[in-house]
């Protein structure tokens, strides 16, 4: 009995079993249509090979990617995931640590949430912030990618730019419109309050951007470019500068934010600044492996592990 649980375990003892032996023990748990006990083998080695992943939606636009590197890396390594997606509800985020502890996660990533609590397994954020000791953060040079973002339309001849801001409840709004200030102000471009909107809705959709874009224009129509705060919200700013009957980038040259799949083939296609969103993903699950297989120095209070943008210049921006 040992023997078998041993090749049927995939223990390394049972390289010292015969070939033929280990064949004849496949074969019949085959034919007897046996399954390993997970939770038992789960308990024997205090580890439950799974992973909790707190998001607010899976949405096709930045959710996506940074879900595919987790998983990717994850799965290759034996793991599994443990989704919770919130949607911004409270009773859900106050729920989220019991229901990972009851099934027993040995690691926590959450993606653009505010974590309401931080235990003593390891945890990883990812475009969310978190000073508590013991958490390692992923975050995007925004200072950077604020920069390029002025930079590119400044170089083209704008200066008036509208912005987009992102919804109150998002966790990159805030510091992302801080360094869009800081870098405003390095190029001398003004950010007058009647070119500044902000996302409303709990959409995943272009609505957002679109209402936001209806309501700017409402206050002011003096502006030649517009930065949104995402692709998504772009691509509903494009919709509603056409409806309103301008044209991009004829006369409003638009700029996302993040570089989804769809940027690429949208009409026209959008100028933005790429976050490296699977590689953040990949990032995020390979943290969590090495603090699972004891790195010290990645244990030892909070991490902040910073990535790079990087601009993409396609259709949606013009030469004034």
């Amino acid at each position: 009995m040992a023997a078998i649980s041993r090749v049927l375990s995939g223990s390394p003892t049972a390289r010292s079993i015969p070939a033929a032996t280990q064949e004849r023990i496949f074969a019949a748990a085959q034919q007897l249509n046996y399954r390993p006990n997970l939770l038992a083998r789960s308990l024997r080695q205090g580890r439950s090979t799974s992973v909790g992943v707190i998001i607010p939606e899976i949405s096709e636009g930045y959710a996506t990617p940074i879900l595919a590197g987790i998983e990717e890396t994850l799965s290759a390594a034996g793991y599994i995931l443990v989704m919770l997606t919130h949607h911004h509800r409270a009773e859900v985020l106050a729920r989220a640590q019991q229901i990972f502890a009851e099934r027993a996660v040995d690691a926590i990533i959450a993606v653009d949430t505010a974590l309401p609590f931080v235990g003593p397994i390891p945890t990883v954020t990812v475009s969310c912030p978190d000073s508590r000791p013991n958490v390692t953060n992923i975050v995007l040079n925004h200072d950077r990618a604020a920069e390029l973002a002025l930079h590119h339309l400044y170089a083209l001849g704008h200066r008036e730019i509208a912005i987009i801001k992102g919804q109150p409840f998002s966790s990159e709004t805030e510091v992302r419109w801080n360094a869009i200030e800081r870098a405003a102000a390095c190029f001398g471009i003004a950010l007058r309050p009647n070119q500044v909107v902000q996302l409303e809705e709990d959409l995943p959709t272009s609505e957002p951007g679109y209402r936001a874009t209806r309501k700017l224009l409402d206050q002011a129509r003096d502006f030649s470019a517009l930065f949104a705060f995402n692709d998504v919200s772009a691509i509903g700013a494009v919709m509603a500068l056409h409806d309103a009957g301008l044209r991009v980038p004829n006369d409003v040259s638009v700029l996302g934010f993040d570089d989804i799949a769809f940027a690429g083939v949208h009409r026209p296609a959008l100028t933005t600044i790429r976050q490296p969103l699977h590689e953040m993903g990949v990032l995020a699950a390979t943290t969590v492996l090495k603090q699972l297989g004891g790195i010290p120095d990645l244990r030892s209070g909070t991490q902040r592990m910073i990535v790079e943008p990087e601009l993409i210049v396609r259709s949606s921006t013009l030469k004034r």
